[in-house]
């Protein structure tokens, strides 16, 4: 029984009540040990009972960095199910558990959440599943990464996900997770009154019971264990913190046991499994037999389950008994289990936890459990690697793997680790490989702590050092990311250094190398060879064996900065349709960035949304906050399109303040969010916040970012509205130049819009004209529509009403069409200004609009698959969902487009 407890047991009740009817959840409970956690965990089991499928596991300290060894506990129940999973997601979830074959490519770590996903829901098909994951703060970081990948993605399965996590200890004991929390308290003094009577009996003297209650705070398993501890006349173990104080109860209760049980404890606290099939023999090993464990179960302090494994009364115990433990007798146990075990990466670990001198053979070993590691897509390489180089002999082969570790520690974002480790590598080696890498682990720090031009100098001075042109090429396509946020002259430096590096013909980065000055430098007017279609750099580094799609991200971002958006929109979509395919999941927010950005421009608002909702999806669930950043900021755009105010601005803040950890860079997003909110403001009349914001944006370090480049018609024709149209004069002449160099219509037609603007008057129809022209060459609707709104108004200013009209009919119609609102709504005043009534006033943003409206993005893209005759599985598979989340968002989809089957969506889309 629970005594105080009903809020959070109504919580958990919702969570299975929900679950049972088919929608999922999750909820985390969070709170200080013994503070009641794992007994709401168990209530939640019972209540479960028999009409939902439990499966658990829970963290355990010494497998913290061993990768997926959590998560292979959790779902070893459905591995017989890994068939029903779409092909890529299967051989993931198989190489993070080390079922497939290991000369495979490296798992996506979003693959083996989106497996996670599939697998919880495949065992969620026949009833409501339960899964229950206890002490979080010691799950290993791979499998908490991708449980919360799957929880986020939850939606349809009928699956409730109940996680708990300790206050201290462990990584993730603070770490925000992004679930809905509970944070469990302390009892209320008259429940924690009336379990401690139902704990130490109606007879316990009053001054004992007050002394009890004081010490235990409220918490349960203090008021539970405290009185076994302390015997009729308690101890307050001299002011220790509540936990410490538990600890010493439960060695007092290991300490009265047979010496052969104590031993029995603490080889099932170091096993992380439980397992009897490894526990016994490990046991045997040490001269205890199976008969020593019954003390401990007729104590209660464990349990023996159905399945064959030892469950400890509370987590607390396994630590206890870890803590009491001599030094010397954790590493005999250590050394018995790794004996009992396997060959395999858990048998390394246990020996790398009993070594204690140099060990050549077991630091081999460990090198390859950290390569393992990597390929499984899990975190753990860098303490695999780090422990390996201190059991490692030879001192340059030490230097290696701790060079090996800084590198993986920066995989896995763990940026001062990787600063240690580069520095202690670096005082051991003259090595100049060694020290470029390294260099380039310190580069990658700086640049996500915001430190650009530093990390720029590091990786352009690794480049130089007497290395190989392939590595020297890496580092300067880095070295190009950093120095695009550094500024312009950073940038040219980077680039004249890729555009002379003497790479082999046959190099598969060669195309790249030559491709990426050829495409932004003429941007940045500077000269440049010849710029090759994408397409033929793309295939020609696809023939030379590069990595696709991922080694083809900057391309398709390059096309994008000298105006080549058709080639973008070509490429991404290739790109990503291959990303889907191979299931390489973690690059697509950077390819569906620059596709939005594309099809954006290409006056395709619809989709450009769909794919940045999508985008900004994966990267929350990659934890890629450069591009939650970026991806925010541009669906802030898209909302200023249309005047969803709210959104817009709600949106942008987010850009704004998402920085990722460990980082005091500005955001990512920023010149994005600050072009989205001028584009609201400009919408919407106020034309001295637009050019607030747009004149920094296109004067600033940031003014050779697409965005910025594009912003610069909007500051003029805000400038022009102020009666200050000097504030764009520079930002004009650079635009210019640009527009030269892309050699694109629709640029031109632009840069003859800001030159209507600017003057002299006489000029502006010509001008004005030529631009029209150039707008009926080129799909660029929203720009076309705006063109002819602001020669409507020129005309109407100049009392040539007449000539005014049909241009402003033309940008109402291409306004409301696009569903641009606050255009429409100058396009119609300015109509009414001609004299002639304007159509009626369309519906507000948030009203049908066409018979697609009313669908949400998620539903309209999966409707739009259904439609081309993609099974529910097909769609999952591409939208990394489960089939049941599809099948619900299309029947929700049904009644509002007015149809009842699958068979009318063609018609309708």
């Amino acid at each position: 029984m629970l005594y105080g407890r009903e809020h959070e047991q109504a919580a958990v009740a919702g969570l299975l009540a929900a679950a049972g009817g088919g929608r999922s959840g999750a909820l985390l409970l969070r709170g200080e040990a013994g503070i009641g956690k794992t007994a709401l965990l168990d209530d939640a089991v019972a209540r479960a009972g028999a009409g939902f499928r439990v499966i658990r596991a829970a963290g355990v300290e010494y497998e913290a960095e061993l990768p997926f060894a959590g998560l292979s506990l959790l779902l070893a129940p459905g591995l017989d199910r890994l068939d029903a999973l779409p092909g890529p997601q299967r051989r993931a979830l198989e190489t993070a558990f080390g079922l497939g074959d290991s000369s495979t490519a490296a798992a996506d770590r979003l693959l083996v959440g989106l497996a996670t996903l599939g697998l919880l829901a495949e065992l969620a098909s026949e009833q409501p599943l339960l899964c229950v994951v206890d002490d979080v703060q010691w799950l290993d970081r791979a499998s908490l990464d991708a449980l919360l990948l799957a929880a986020r993605r939850l939606q349809a399965e009928g699956v409730a996900l109940l996680l708990a996590v300790r206050t201290e200890g462990g990584a993730s004991a603070e770490r925000q997770l992004g679930l809905p929390e509970l944070r469990v308290s302390g009892l209320a003094e008259a429940d924690a009154t009336r379990l401690l009577a139902h704990r130490a009996g109606p007879d316990l003297p009053a001054a004992v019971r007050d002394r009890l209650l004081a010490e235990a705070a409220g918490n349960p398993l203090a008021l539970t264990e405290l009185p076994v501890a302390a015997g009729p006349q308690p101890h307050t173990a001299g002011g220790l913190p509540l936990t410490s104080r538990l600890l010493i109860a439960f060695h007092g209760q290991v300490t009265g046991l047979p010496p052969a049980t104590q031993t029995l404890l603490l080889i099932a606290a170091a096993e992380e499994s439980g397992e009897l099939d490894v526990v016994l023999p490990a046991a045997a090993a040490l001269g205890v037999g199976a008969e020593q464990l019954t003390p401990a179960e007729e104590s209660g302090l464990v349990t023996v389950t159905a399945d064959r494994r030892i469950a400890f009364r509370h987590p607390l115990l396994r630590s206890a008994i870890l803590q009491r433990a001599p030094h010397h007798q954790r590493l005999t146990v250590h050394r018995a289990i790794a004996e009992a075990l396997p060959d395999g990466d858990r048998r390394t670990w246990h020996r790398a936890l009993a070594a204690t001198a140099p060990d050549a053979d077991l630091a081999d070993a460990l090198e390859r459990t950290a390569v393992r590691a990597e390929r499984r897509g899990g975190h753990g390489g860098a303490a695999a690697y780090e422990r390996a180089a201190r059991l490692t002999p030879d001192r340059d082969a030490a230097t290696r793997r701790l060079v090996l570790a800084a590198e993986a520690a920066t995989e896995e974002g763990e940026l001062v680790r990787a600063e240690a480790l580069a520095d202690e590598a670096a005082g051991r080696t003259d090595n100049v490989l060694a020290h470029a890498l390294l260099d380039q682990v310190r580069a990658t720090a700086h640049f996500w702590r915001g430190s650009y031009p530093t990390a720029n100098r590091l990786l352009l001075d690794a480049a130089a050092t007497d290395i190989e042109s392939s590595h020297a090429a890496r580092m300067l396509f880095q070295a190009f990311h950093a120095a695009w946020y550094a500024g312009e002259e950073a940038v040219v430096a980077v680039l004249d250094r890729l555009a002379v590096l003497p790479l082999a013909p046959d190099d598969p980065l060669a195309p790249l190398a030559r491709h990426l000055p050829a495409a932004v430098l003429p941007a940045l007017g500077r000269p440049a060879g010849p710029l090759p279609p994408v397409r033929e750099s793309a295939e020609a580094a696809r023939r030379a064996g590069a990595e696709t799609p991922v080694d083809l991200v900057q391309l398709c971002g390059a096309t994008l900065i000298l105006g080549r958006d058709e080639e973008t929109v070509e490429l991404g979509g290739e790109l990503v349709a291959e990303a889907r395919a191979k299931g390489t999941v973690g690059v697509m927010p950077t390819l569906q960035f620059f596709l939005a950005e594309a099809e954006l421009f290409h006056g395709r608002h619809a989709d450009a949304e769909l794919t940045a909702i999508e985008a900004l999806a994966l990267a929350r669930d990659t934890g890629q906050h450069q591009w939650v950043s970026q991806l925010s900021a541009l669906l802030a755009y898209l909302a200023a399109l249309d005047g969803r105010t709210e959104r817009c601005t709600e949106l942008a803040t987010t850009a704004l303040a998402t920085t990722g950890p460990q980082t005091a860079a500005p955001a990512a997003g920023r010149p994005w969010a600050h072009w989205a909110l001028a584009l609201l403001d400009l919408g919407q009349g106020r034309a001295a916040g637009a050019a607030d914001r747009l004149h920094p944006l296109t004067t600033g370090p940031h003014r050779h970012h697409v965005c910025a480049t594009r912003a610069v018609p909007d500051l003029v024709e805000a400038a022009v509205r102020l009666g200050t149209p000097d504030r764009a004069a520079e930002p004009y002449e650079c635009f210019a130049r640009w527009t030269a160099a892309a050699d694109r219509p629709w640029a031109e037609a632009l840069r003859l819009r800001c030159q209507a603007l600017l003057g002299p008057d006489e000029l502006a129809e010509p001008a004005y004209r030529a631009a029209l022209d150039l707008h009926t060459t080129t799909h660029r609707p929203f720009e076309h529509a705006r063109t002819a709104l602001l020669y409507g108004e020129w005309l109407r200013r100049t009392r040539r009403r007449t000539d005014a009209r049909p241009h402003l009919h033309f940008a109402l119609e291409t306004f409301d069409r696009l569903a641009a609102h606050p255009w429409s709504a100058r396009a119609r005043t300015e109509l009414s200004a001609t004299g002639t009534p304007a159509p009626d006033t369309p519906l507000s943003p948030q009203s049908p609009q066409t018979p697609l409206t009313p669908l949400t993005p998620q539903e309209l893209q999966i409707a739009r698959l259904a439609a081309q005759g993609l099974t529910n599985r097909d769609i999952a598979a591409q939208l990394f969902l489960s089939p049941r989340t599809v099948a619900h968002h299309l029947y929700k989809a049904y009644p509002k487009l007015g149809i009842t089957s699958r068979t009318a969506l063609a018609s309708v889309l």
